[in-house]
């Protein structure tokens, strides 16, 4: 079963994100990596951070990061590979984008590698995701969430 759940316990957040971070070819994605470990919790206030389980194993993360009063940039989307495959992505961004709308968000944001992450950015185009630019192949994409 798998289940998301705020994130109360920043210690298995941080080695979810670490573990992301080591990604080949996503180092760029992690520039102030560093920062926002040192203060998750600072780091995404006014958003949120979240856990996924799969039997209780901490096996995901998202992150909403708080732009400004109308936007939001999703942040540290990640499923370990051993759980890949089986529909926790989709979960994963349900509640991403349910969580943005409640917490007053009109427009998402969200930056992605499709040399890298291709699963991850073809989901996201059949969500409703916008490429709005691409910048030596780091694509940014928004979402109006008032749709």
């Amino acid at each position: 079963m798998f289940t998301i759940k705020d994130c109360d316990d920043y210690e298995i957040a941080k080695v979810l994100i670490r573990e992301y971070s080591q990604i080949q070819g996503a180092e760029e994605c992690f520039v102030t990596l560093e920062n926002e470990l040192a203060d998750l919790e600072s780091f995404y206030k006014g958003g949120a951070l979240f856990i996924g389980y799969e039997d209780d194993i901490p096996s995901a993360t998202f992150a909403i990061k708080k732009i400004d009063d109308i936007t939001c940039e999703a942040k540290r989307i990640y499923i370990k590979p051993e759980v890949r495959g089986k529909g926790y992505a989709r979960i994963l961004i349900n509640k991403m984008l349910e969580r943005s709308r409640q917490l007053g968000f009109k427009e998402i944001t969200l930056t992605t590698k499709p040399e890298i992450m291709i699963v991850a950015y073809n989901l996201y185009k059949k969500i409703g995701f916008e490429e709005v630019s691409n910048k030596d192949g780091t694509i940014a994409m928004k979402m109006n969430l008032q749709a």
